[in-house]
């Protein structure tokens, strides 16, 4: 790849970047008052991240079954207010040991 070419596809992006952020603020200069607008911008994050995430779970460890049991580790953890480098690392070590076990039981 050229770098003439490399570097003119990152001023674009930085470019529709940049206009992404400042148009909104540009146009609008006063704060919202619609409680469904400002409910749907306070969690329009956390839907996106979520649907960005959630499918790549079930297939990240090469079986569903391990993932489904590593993502059900997380969802415990996470349901009864765990910390996030616990609800994390369990969910690794979840997936990782059924992942290693699964076949040797021959459920996979």
């Amino acid at each position: 790849m050229k770098t003439g070419y490399m570097l003119a596809g990152i001023a674009v992006m930085s470019g529709v970047t940049w206009a992404i952020r400042m148009i909104p603020l540009a146009v609008i200069r006063r704060r919202f008052r619609n409680r469904f607008l400002l409910s749907l911008l306070y969690y329009l994050p956390y839907g996106v991240l979520s649907a960005m995430i959630f499918p790549a779970v079930f297939s990240c460890c090469g079986s569903v079954a391990a993932s489904v049991i590593g993502c059900a580790a997380a969802l415990l953890l996470a349901f009864f207010n765990a910390k996030l480098l616990v609800v994390a690392a369990a969910a690794v070590f979840a997936a990782w040991g059924a992942g290693a076990l699964l076949p040797l039981l021959g459920i996979l």
